[in-house]
């Protein structure tokens, strides 16, 4: 299922960021939540955030799995790469 159909639009600013780049807002949003300190809308706000770039992350995941290929050795020997199954 597409974010699209769960009805969540992927904010432009988090579309732009790398898997890296991603992972680290989401991982400083997660410290301050559980910190426990801040207005409840402000936590809300910084949760619908997190979420964003858990998708955002989950896709650029896929995204790499579906490019890895899987490398064995054919009958006459030589090495065969053929693309891995991530369905």
């Amino acid at each position: 299922m597409s974010d699209e159909s769960r009805g969540a639009e992927m904010p432009a600013n988090i579309v732009e960021l790398s898997f890296e780049d991603a992972l680290a807002q989401l991982e400083a949003i997660v410290r301050n939540l559980e910190g426990g300190d801040g207005a409840l809308d402000d936590a809300i706000a910084a949760y619908e955030r997190g979420a964003a770039l858990k998708r955002h992350c989950e896709s650029k995941l896929r995204q790499a799995q579906a490019r890895v290929e899987k490398i064995s050795l054919g009958a006459d020997g030589n090495p065969e790469a053929t693309p891995a199954d991530v369905g």
